[in-house]
């Protein structure tokens, strides 16, 4: 018998380029968000949309490498208690300058004395993620609203655009979804998240995430649900 060698682990070098990737956008990223300070309001407008396009890619890569940690297992997950008011903080200003550049509202609702356990580095993915995305559907404004809700932390991103359509109901409801070439959408970021909800686990109950339409301004709305 001839002797075979054994392929290589072509999954750990996708992991190694697309963390290099990540790095050289995060470098982007911050000379961005620094140079819109100088810029006037014609400028802003032209920098504001490219800023936007390298932060969602950015995004995808973060979520593709927890994606590709946690099917190797080991994402080092880790249930802890967070303040709900020190982790909105911590979204508003990662996202502040977007939202700024975009002209875009954030709206916050939620109780500053809440806590709750979740993965921190997770969960703060999935809602910056789902903000980023409302960005591009909104029309200038965005609500974060955070409640306990029968014994689960629910996390509402809604915006005022025009909703989701049908299809993109039943896609995000089912988390189920190929390639769709002429959007160019790969359903990445609700696999992502899907993910995401399913690692939380609570006495029988699990985390799990909707998309809706309607909320306060009567558009799109992101719901994720941890027990």
């Amino acid at each position: 018998m001839d002797n075979q060698e054994t392929p290589p682990d072509i999954t750990a070098f996708f992991a190694s380029a697309i963390h290099d990737m990540k790095n050289s956008l995060c470098v982007l990223i911050n000379f961005l968000e620094g140079y819109h300070t100088g810029l006037d309001e014609n400028l802003k407008s032209e920098v504001a949309p490219m800023l936007y396009e390298v932060k969602r890619v950015n995004n995808n890569l973060v979520q593709m490498l927890a994606i590709y940690k946690v099917g190797n297992e080991f994402y080092p997950f880790e249930m802890t208690e967070n303040a709900i008011d020190e982790f909105v903080s911590e979204i508003v200003m990662q996202n502040q300058t977007l939202l700024d550049n975009l002209g875009i509202t954030l709206e916050l609702d939620y109780d500053k004395d809440l806590t709750w356990y979740f993965d921190r580095e997770l969960v703060s993915g999935v809602i910056s993620h789902a903000l980023n995305n409302a960005m591009r559907y909104t029309h200038d404004k965005l609500r974060l609203l955070i409640t306990n809700e029968d014994d689960y932390l629910v996390i509402r991103v809604e915006d005022n655009g025009t909703g989701y359509s049908a299809g993109m109901l039943e896609t995000g409801n089912a988390v189920s979804k190929g390639v769709d070439f002429a959007s160019g959408s790969t359903g990445l970021g609700l696999f992502f998240t899907s993910m995401v909800a399913k690692l939380h686990k609570h006495r029988g109950k699990t985390g799990s995430m909707t998309l809706e339409n309607g909320g306060k301004f009567g558009g799109g709305c992101f719901v994720l649900r941890l027990p």
